[in-house]
């Protein structure tokens, strides 16, 4: 199933929800201009994905590398893929807004960034390697969406076998399934090589986003609708 818009009201423009969006963007097109220059696309992510081994070692000599340091955040402004980059912004478009709405800009902004950055993290526990997405950011952004606003409903595009409809769903059923998902698809690629598990989806850093969202959206006070 697919979310195509939640029945949440908002009170002001999401702002921060859309620049953000606007980056991805700008970031995607770039990347786009590059794909007839694979060495210079090549050498672009793997300059600002974020890679676990350059930042620890980095800090290991005493000599913390500052671009480093910044690929927590620009790594989640690089996608792999047409997929990757349309399916994360769909969800942040459905979901950032409230969140946003009811954090202020500023703080959904931290939220964000530092529970992507929290996610790349925990990705990297399981799996090393470079990593690009904002996943783990709109993984935290599902999870704070469930604390602020538990009783939403969602409309969702259902695949029935042959048959497509469009249904009215509580945000917790489609956003648990989703979850669900994480867990079991990332459960079984831990039985796999970690090579093997690092060119896949970073389901990881899924499932560290959303604890990270729940648990930021508490540290930055806003309240439950």
């Amino acid at each position: 199933m697919i979310p195509l818009h939640d029945l949440e009201r908002t009170r002001r423009p999401a702002i921060a929800t859309r620049l953000v969006l606007l980056g991805i963007a700008l970031v995607w097109i770039y990347t786009l201009t590059l794909v007839d220059r694979p060495a210079e696309l090549a050498a672009f992510y793997e300059r600002w994905s974020f890679d676990w081994e350059e930042l620890i070692s980095g800090l290991r000599s005493g000599r913390p590398d500052l671009a480093a340091l910044a690929t927590l955040v620009t790594h989640q402004f690089l996608h792999g893929g047409w997929l990757h980059v349309l399916g994360n912004a769909l969800y942040l478009w459905i979901f950032g807004d409230n969140v946003e709405d009811r954090l202020g800009s500023g703080r959904f902004l931290v939220l964000y960034l530092a529970s992507g950055a929290v996610a790349a993290i925990g990705q990297a526990l399981v799996a090393p390697g470079a990593l690009v997405g904002a996943s783990g950011a709109i993984a935290a952004v599902l999870g704070a969406y469930l604390v602020l606003s538990p009783g939403a409903r969602v409309r969702t595009l259902v695949f029935l076998g042959i048959f497509i409809t469009v249904v009215t769903l509580p945000a917790v059923l489609v956003i648990g399934l989703w979850l669900v998902v994480q867990i079991l698809s990332g459960a079984s690629l831990m039985r796999l090589e970690a090579h093997e598990a690092t060119a896949r989806v970073a389901y990881a850093a899924h499932v560290t986003g959303f604890v990270s969202g729940i648990v930021m959206v508490r540290v930055l006070g806003a309240r439950r609708r």
